[in-house]
């Protein structure tokens, strides 16, 4: 197949364009060459600004496009409009961020989404980003109405994801000592291996499957307390997990959001049904490969704190004393 991607050189896009490669697909790149310009120097590359630069596209024939960075709906416009005449397929990666809350339990694809006031507005804030998404959605259904495919995916991990999402868990563990772990070990997460997700991407255009997809994972119960024991585990570590209750965090100055994976971090987000995307031929490495892997890439980087999410060791310890001097008073009572 001939594919175009707009992006491809960052985590998920690089993940989905290795997998093309090795599959004996014909790969065109179209971005900025601002992240990482040297990498898969056998593929073509078209430079330029998807907002307003899109006119290198412009009768260019492909089988598919696959679009990995559309955050406006103004500029989605742009690339689905130069593309629809001559691109058989549209993939747009959404996020499982444009439903709207509350959400019910294994909430599906057909669940409510997000809408905005101002239609118009392009600054991504958290109140914003799953509406502006939603949006771009619906430019990019309306110029391939019987030919589009929304995947809508949840928090994307493993190794090269520099949000530090997950990645704080796995070095913080391995780190050992005593762990600040939010709230209850019982609750559930979800997350999907960016290399699982790009795979799967490439799998849905060569077998035609059309339509909207919730990807994230995995396609069973997963919960905090199995990721940071599986930490644990394969690291080797000495960590200690102590579980403490959002209320108390945050009365001791934290503010929950700021731990991964937390109740406040994801709000309700944890809870997308994905049989569909199952059914679509979506699957799932296991939990210890991805932090074995994500843990293996993670040492190459410095170690030093603070991360990109997750708290530092000085703001860590304080809270983790005066959780246990207060279980200590319980007792003596």
């Amino acid at each position: 197949m001939r594919i175009l991607v707009i992006g491809g050189t960052r985590f998920t896009g690089r993940y989905l364009v290795a997998t093309a490669v090795e599959r004996g697909h014909a790969l065109t790149l179209f971005n900025r060459g601002l992240s990482d310009p040297s990498a898969f120097p056998e593929v073509e590359r078209i430079q330029g600004d998807r907002d307003g630069g899109v006119g290198a596209l412009k009768g260019r024939t492909f089988d598919a496009a696959v679009d990995m960075c559309g955050y406006f709906p103004r500029v989605v416009r742009q690339s689905v409009q130069a593309l629809a005449p001559t691109c058989r397929f549209y993939v747009f990666v959404s996020s499982i961020s444009v439903y709207r809350e509350p959400l019910p339990p294994s909430y599906d694809e057909a669940a409510p989404v997000r809408t905005l006031e101002d239609p118009t507005v392009e600054e991504i804030t958290e109140e914003r980003y799953g509406g502006l998404k939603a949006l771009c959605e619906r430019e990019v259904e309306r110029a391939f109405p019987d030919a589009s495919v929304i995947v809508r995916s949840g928090l994307m991990v493993g190794p090269r994801d520099r949000s530090d999402r997950f990645t704080y868990w796995v070095r913080r563990v391995a780190s050992g000592g005593e762990v600040l772990a939010p709230d209850d070990p019982a609750r559930p997460v979800q997350f999907i291996d960016a290399r699982d997700l790009g795979a799967w991407l490439i799998s849905v255009l060569e077998r035609g499957t059309t339509g909207t997809f919730n990807a994230t994972g995995p396609d069973r119960n997963l919960t905090m307390g199995e990721v940071l024991d599986t930490c644990r585990r394969v690291a080797g570590s000495d960590a200690r997990l102590t579980w403490v209750d959002e209320e108390f965090i945050r009365a001791s100055g934290i503010d929950p959001v700021d731990l991964p994976l937390s109740r406040s971090e994801a709000g309700t987000g944890f809870g997308a049904n994905v049989d569909r995307a199952v059914a679509a031929g979506l699957s799932f490495r296991s939990l210890s490969e991805t932090i074995e892997d994500t843990l293996e890439w993670d040492r190459g980087r410095p170690q030093g704190w603070p991360m990109l999410a997750g708290i530092t060791p000085e703001r860590e310890r304080p809270v983790l004393a005066a959780w246990r001097d207060r279980h200590s008073a319980r007792r003596r009572r």
